[in-house]
């Protein structure tokens, strides 16, 4: 529901901008089309779901793996397994002695078995013609289908299941850190387009007063009561304060152009900011009570950093586990054309094998334990990092919170200042019309009214800008 109404307020955005229509937005609603159309936090989407599917593909080997592998090779002759035709000499049963006799040729002259070139005569033999042994292996073809099923890895299956795990909350947390620096840029766009407007505003003020002070002075040199040098130097004043208001005539509009920029909109977008016309934005101080070991939860950097610590640690386990024994069971059905278990005749013949598969790493010179160390020194690093982290962000908290306070105390300052000013303009104006002052008082005295005016606008806007930075640092930042 909250995804569905950034959408249709970002697209409402669009409409609007395109057809030059202004449209009334709020802090809030510029953060959300922010967060929505950001390229970086599109892109920080994408590494949680590719964690997703990693993290899916380490859970998949704890379960058995299935293959299916085939074959084909031509041959372009055939396999004889003999040269030529083969006779075998062939034994007869001798009662006598009760074991098997060759049949041999019996020499009639000497009665014993005829040798010809030193090697006896059979009288009979069986006959092995080649062609019995040759096969027709002119289409070899086979195939298996596989199934592995892991029984002890050295616990690397359940040390890359944690890493994964770990990587997906890591990838969030950095998302989450992506999105609080938007929120904290679209911040002080948006602060920064409220004050240009109000010190617009507050151009067009000084102009018309120095414009009635021009018109008196000009008046009283028709009486003769003024010289010609004090309505120069009131023209000379009226012209800076038109430039300046100039300046920040186009200071605003670069200002908008700015936010529409980060908000992820046209340029041109044609917005109006709920707080630029408010006279006070209900500045006011908020006790903050600090707990570095809460602000230490709340923070995506140190979270990330204890992530990174876990995925090392188990980086750790995944080397120690290439020094284990691993241990699977495997399964195949298998297949081949020739049958090699009836003669190679050309048809399939199939068999299923059973089995199981040990490997017990016994010496690789130093290799394997070096490798596990190494991977112990980048989870110390990593510690290192968490530690130093937690340092720098226990400084930033004090900074903060310093510079909140600071800044709120100026601001209270600045309204002192600004209630100051406002009467001493009020005197300079009564007396210079009751004529016991010059307008050079009194374009002293707008000056000094113009620079409380600033300076209340900017304390103002500096004491948003430093809460939204405190709850940036304290991690409690609202989106």
């Amino acid at each position: 529901m909250r995804d569905m109404k950034r959408y249709v307020l970002t697209m409402i955005g669009i409409a609007l901008a395109l057809t030059g229509v202004a449209q009334v937005v709020t802090l809030d609603s510029c953060r959300a089309m922010a967060l929505r159309n950001n390229k970086e936090i599109q892109k920080a989407s994408l590494s949680i779901e590719k964690a997703g599917y990693q993290r899916d593909e380490a859970k998949a080997a704890y379960l058995p793996s299935v293959d299916l592998e085939g074959g084909y090779i031509y041959n372009s002759r055939k396999i004889s397994l003999v040269s030529e035709d083969q006779m075998l000499p062939t034994k007869s049963f001798n009662a006598t002695t009760g074991a098997y006799d060759y049949n041999l040729v019996i020499d009639p002259t000497t009665g014993y078995p005829l040798q010809v070139d030193g090697q006896y005569v059979p009288s009979t033999v069986a006959l092995l013609p080649k062609s019995a042994l040759t096969y027709n292996v002119h289409n070899l073809m086979g195939g298996a289908l596989t199934v592995t099923q892991p029984i002890y890895m050295g616990g690397k299956i359940t040390a890359m299941n944690a890493i994964t795990h770990y990587a997906e909350e890591l990838a969030r947390e950095q998302r989450d850190s992506k999105a609080e620096d938007i929120i904290y840029d679209v911040d002080a766009a948006y602060w920064q387009v409220v004050s240009l407007c109000a010190k617009q505003k507050l151009a067009q003020s000084y102009v018309a007063l120095v414009e009635s002070l021009d018109n008196d002075v000009k008046a009283m040199v028709k009486q003769g009561v003024a010289t010609r040098a004090n309505q120069l130097s009131v023209d000379v004043k009226l012209n800076e304060a038109q430039v300046d208001q100039t300046k920040v005539d186009n200071g605003v509009v670069l200002a908008r152009m700015l936010l529409a920029q980060v908000c992820g909109l046209p340029v041109n977008t044609v917005m109006t900011l709920a707080d630029e016309g408010r006279d006070d934005l209900g500045t006011k101080l908020v006790a903050t009570r600090v707990n570095l070991d809460e602000v230490y939860d709340r923070r995506h950097e140190i979270r990330s950093l204890e992530l990174a610590t876990e995925i090392y640690d188990q980086q750790v386990k995944v080397a120690r586990s290439e020094m284990m024994p691993q241990v699977a069971a495997v399964a195949a059905l298998h297949a081949t054309n020739p049958n090699t278990y009836n003669g190679f005749e050309n048809r399939f013949g199939a068999a299923f094998s059973i089995g199981a598969m040990v490997k017990v790493p016994l010496w690789h010179w130093g290799g394997l334990s070096s490798k596990v160390k190494a991977a112990q020194v980048d989870a110390n690093i990593k510690r290192l990092e968490l530690a130093d982290a937690k340092d720098k962000i226990a400084l930033q908290v004090s900074q903060a919170s310093f510079k909140y306070e600071e800044a709120f105390k100026t601001y209270e300052k600045t309204k002192a200042n600004l209630a100051a000013a406002d009467e001493n303009l009020r005197i300079a104006n009564v007396a210079f019309k009751e004529g016991v002052g010059t307008a050079d008082d009194v374009m002293t005295a707008q000056t000094a009214w113009l620079k409380a005016n600033s300076e209340k606008i900017d304390a103002e806007i500096d004491v948003q800008l430093c809460d939204v930075y405190l709850s940036k640092v304290l991690g409690t930042m609202k989106y």
